[in-house]
């Protein structure tokens, strides 16, 4: 039965799941859902797959999932992907740092991106105070992996895991939104690490640049 994949081409978290995918070398049926025209908001889109309106969405059979993370830990155990860990302790690292992702990582990267691109495709006013601080906190939580990445490859062990994927996440948008990531050498050579070593990522990075760029070309919108 073929597994669906329900969600945008410019999703950061769309690409979470694909990239995981591809590695694991899982086939999805990708289903295009277009937010930028609303259609996750719909009443059937939030009765059927998820009321938060929001994407990513798996659907396999009778399971219906959404969440990145709940949707690549459910994938990699039709495999038993190494990408959860090699050994016990391991897989409890990985959830450590895929919990400390969406908690005290992505949450502020997507606050900044809301505000200096999503606020400047529909002509809303930034909000400069909710922006500094943000950057605060993504500063803060840049340190603490900074210093765990100073000569490490990946985030736990000696190979890729999702703990990888989950962090490099907000790296789909540092260009458009402006993270300060920059001013963290461990960090960014880790990531670029990612990049030239699994083919995966880099792949997932031209669609969401693709589909980005195409989309604020088409709107008229420079960032």
């Amino acid at each position: 039965m073929t597994i669906k994949i329900y969600g945008d081409a410019g999703s950061g978290s769309l690409r979470r799941v694909t990239t995981a995918a591809k590695i694991m070398g899982i086939q999805l049926e990708r289903v295009s859902v277009d937010l930028f025209k609303g259609e996750s908001q719909t009443d059937e889109f939030k009765s059927r797959l998820n009321p938060n309106g929001l994407t990513p969405v798996l659907e396999d059979g009778d399971t219906i999932l959404w969440e990145a993370s709940a949707i690549n830990l459910y994938l990699a155990g039709k495999v038993n992907s190494p990408l959860v860990g090699t050994t016990q302790e391991e897989r409890f690292q990985v959830l450590q740092w895929m919990f400390w992702s969406g908690e005290q990582w992505r949450t502020f990267t997507t606050t900044i991106f809301d505000e200096r691109v999503g606020k400047t495709v529909m002509g809303i006013a930034k909000d400069e105070s909710l922006i500094k601080f943000a950057e605060g906190k993504i500063r803060a939580a840049a340190k603490v992996l900074d210093r765990h990445l100073e000569g490490r490859r990946f985030m736990v062990g000696n190979g890729l895991t999702f703990a990888d994927i989950d962090i490099a996440a907000p790296f789909s948008q540092v260009g458009r939104a402006k993270f300060p990531f920059e001013e963290y050498p461990n960090l960014i050579a880790w990531h670029d690490n990612l990049l030239q070593s699994f083919p995966a990522w880099a792949e997932t990075k031209a669609e969401v640049d693709n589909r980005m760029e195409s989309f604020l070309a088409s709107a008229g919108v420079k960032l």
